[in-house]
């Protein structure tokens, strides 16, 4: 996209209206809000709704193998985020992807919240990572579209839209929670799909007065005859995919560990190959060359964070369920409701982060720093729950203060590292990759997550300690290395902050 479709996307934007931010960000704070209501009101209770047995209601799926659908599930969901980006680069714009996602995502829901097979548990999955693969990078992008790259609200703005993600997930867990582990799995699940119908109506009755132009743009579009040429690719690369299926099933060679292999992989060669493709496009400038090189170690870190801060919805899931005293004073606590604490620290906390990157302007720390800073927490976090283990070992129930702690300190991690990856991403891509540049930033996630899908077998009450303190350790290591390496990372984003 030219500098001056960005300065004309701007101009169309409101820029007063929302807590002293452009209007858009009232419409796309609500959409992401009702989005992550629904999605992480579904995560709350799925991988109970996968191992508890059927006669609770669940699918009664082993524990390891539903640990491991949820790591894959969330891989596939931001792996999506790759496929669109690139729709809403080169075919229909950003904002057709979210609305077109919202649909799928809600089409999703519906699906679990109907009793059936393991048919239909799976149906629901493709609906869902295809709907958030289209919405999910595209509505942060278009975020970025409604500020000027010189416009210093921009970081503070992604901090109160993030804030908005984590209300809707907040909410989420304590409703569809309650919902889903008290009374019916399948009520739980219609719930969200109702959020996410909310965010749909939010999203297409506030857009054209509020965004302006953002999102209608494409970025880089097809050519009539690209067009024809990708329509031809994507129809034999269907055709193939399903002939591999009925072929590899069947002969034993497509079973769920070498599915997860090849998540694995896939988790780790598609980002690879996104970053070799961008450097190397003519479309790319040598400025533009440089900041994608600055961003490589950026990503390295942000895909160790998140694969320990998405074991909330795993380990520390399945820790909250098997491993911690539910009953306090005579008042049951839902496991379900600790997914709510990572939002709820992220409400309070997101405003006061905004407000010290503000304050501090020039003199805050660099975008590496905050990384670095976020990668301490993270596996300081890790640490903190493997204390309990150690002083009154794995057979008893531990209080679940600890749980809040280990939750708490994540958080201050995510702070300084995922609203703040999400405005450098902006910065930092290239004009003809932007919204799959965002993309790229939440393949982070993924790779993360199938990673994950490999190592959560390995948890046990057994291993506990040294499963946290191996992966806790790990993360404050790359920590050390990211903040030693920030200066050098810093002079290759080329005036980017």
């Amino acid at each position: 996209m030219s500098d001056f479709n960005k300065q004309k996307i701007v101009a169309s934007v409101p820029q007063r209206g929302f807590f002293g931010h452009p209007k858009g960000l009232f419409t796309l704070f609500f959409t992401e809000f009702w989005e992550r209501f629904s999605y992480y009101g579904m995560r709350a209770i799925l991988v109970y709704y996968m191992y508890y047995e059927v006669s609770k209601g669940g699918l009664g799926i082993d524990e390891p193998t539903a640990l491991a659908i949820m790591s894959i599930y969330g891989s596939l969901v931001y792996m999506s985020g790759i496929i669109g980006g690139w729709l809403a680069d080169r075919i229909f714009g950003t904002s057709k992807a979210v609305f077109y996602g919202g649909i799928l995502i809600m089409l999703g829901h519906i699906v679990l919240a109907i009793p059936g097979s393991l048919a239909m548990f799976f149906t629901s999955m493709v609906l869902i990572v295809l709907g958030t693969g289209l919405l999910k990078p595209n509505v942060s992008s278009v975020v970025g579209d409604i500020y000027s790259e010189e416009d210093h609200r921009r970081d503070a703005g992604f901090s109160i839209f993030y804030m908005g993600i984590n209300l809707g997930g907040f909410l989420a867990p304590l409703i569809v929670g309650e919902v889903g582990m008290k009374h019916d799995f399948h009520l739980g699940f219609a719930i969200a799909a109702v959020g996410m119908f909310i965010g749909l109506l939010v999203f297409l009755f506030t857009k054209k007065k509020n965004l302006g132009l953002a999102g209608t743009y494409v970025a880089n579009p097809l050519s009539p005859a690209e067009k024809k040429k990708v329509y031809t690719i994507f129809g034999i690369g269907l055709v193939v995919i399903a002939i591999l299926v009925a072929i590899t099933i069947p002969l034993g060679i497509l079973t769920f560990d070498s599915f997860i292999t090849l998540i694995g992989i896939l988790g780790i060669g598609i980002p690879t190959a996104y970053f070799i493709v961008m450097y190397r496009s003519p479309k790319t400038t040598a400025v533009e060359r440089s900041r994608i090189i600055a961003y490589i170690p950026l990503f390295i870190a942000s895909v160790m964070f998140w694969a320990i801060q998405e074991q909330g919805s795993t380990i520390l899931a399945n820790y909250a369920d098997k491993r911690t005293q539910l009953e306090i004073a005579g008042f049951d606590i839902s496991p379900a409701w600790f997914q709510s604490l990572n939002p709820l620290f992220i409400i309070i906390f997101a405003p006061v982060f905004a407000w010290l990157w503000v304050k501090l302007g020039d003199r805050q720390p660099s975008v590496p720093k905050k990384f670095s800073l976020g990668l301490l927490f993270a596996g300081v976090s890790f640490l903190v729950i493997l204390l309990p283990a150690y002083f009154g070992g794995t057979d008893s129930l531990v209080n679940p203060l600890w749980l809040v702690l280990s939750y708490f300190i994540v958080v201050l991690g995510e702070l300084c590292l995922s609203p703040v990856g999400l405005s450098a991403t902006t910065k930092l891509a290239p004009a003809a990759f932007s919204a799959q540049t965002m993309s790229l930033w939440f393949l982070s996630n993924a790779a993360a997550q199938a990673i994950n899908a490999q190592i959560v077998k390995f948890y046990t009450p057994e291993t506990e300690m040294l499963y946290f303190g191996v992966i806790g350790g790990a993360s404050i290591l790359l920590s050390i290395i990211l903040f030693a390496l920030s200066p050098k990372i810093q002079s290759f984003m080329k005036g980017v902050r």
